[in-house]
């Protein structure tokens, strides 16, 4: 018989957790098998009743649903309607579950039979715009990341089983690069989102000298402007930043100034 859970002497229940995914590369459930050292004790917090990356069996009487990738189809609508009204709670999980991800990129072109026809040619294929799942059902939480960081979601699921409120660093990704020691990658040449992109995620690609893209979504102050203006100053055009704050989806609030400013630099075009 497994040992009861328990937390400071008070027994817990397992609650039973179901993952699934939309339009992904399911990369975000793969971070949570990719580190084995913790994995039996992230098992150990919770039930999993359905998790097709890593088995076969699955039940429906699941309390909390983790939902991967954005929606860009009717029938993805039907399902994740179907499983918000199963879950007591429903989790986005990574970026393309909280912004649209890399997918929304296509929401950028006007006529979408060219984007198919570009694509997939004569192939026949349902395809919508790319949606959040917080554009078609209530969502409880977002975990951000492209992919998730292990480490971070470990930490929510704790806090969800304790009954603990899930808090995110309000703090850029600045901050996790200064605690990491870092050389700032401007001053290496290479642009960067980290001064007004959430932090938490430990700096993951400066850490490698790779400029962030903004895959966790905006700081609590994201200060764009002034972003502008670095960016301005290390030789980096608007266009470039706005590259950058289109990639994701997190920073759709913010980039239409930038937009009209990239088409008056193209001419109007």
């Amino acid at each position: 018989m497994a040992t009861p859970l328990s937390y400071l002497g008070v027994e817990l229940s397992r609650p039973k957790v179901a993952f699934f995914e939309l339009s992904s590369c399911e990369g975000c459930q793969l971070q949570l098998l990719n580190n084995e050292a913790s994995l039996l004790d992230f098992l150990s917090l919770v039930e999993v009743v359905q998790f097709r990356e890593a088995m076969t069996e699955k039940r429906d009487d699941y309390q909390i649903a983790f939902v991967e990738g954005s929606v860009t189809r009717s029938d993805q609508v039907a399902r994740l309607v179907e499983i918000r009204q199963r879950a007591k709670v429903l989790v986005a999980f990574g970026s393309c579950a909280c912004f649209g991800g890399v997918n929304q990129l296509k929401n950028r072109f006007a006529d979408s039979d060219w984007v198919k026809r570009e694509v997939y040619g004569s192939f026949p294929i349902d395809t919508d715009t790319v949606r959040p799942l917080r554009a078609v059902v209530p969502v409880d939480l977002e975990i951000y990341g492209c992919p998730v960081k292990k480490e971070d979601v470990e930490r929510i699921v704790t806090d969800l089983v304790l009954g603990k409120t899930v808090c995110h660093p309000k703090y850029p990704v600045c901050m996790d690069c200064k605690a990491n020691e870092n050389i700032c990658l401007f001053d290496l040449g290479e642009p960067c989102l980290g001064p007004i992109t959430r932090g938490g995620c430990d700096a993951w690609c400066p850490n490698n000298r790779l400029g962030c893209w903004g895959c966790r979504g905006p700081a609590e102050v994201a200060n764009v402007a002034e972003l502008q203006r670095i960016m301005t100053e290390h030789g980096f055009s608007a266009e470039t930043m706005l590259d950058r704050l289109e990639c994701f989806g997190g920073f759709g609030a913010y980039t239409e100034e930038l937009a009209t400013m990239v088409r008056n630099e193209r001419g109007g075009t």
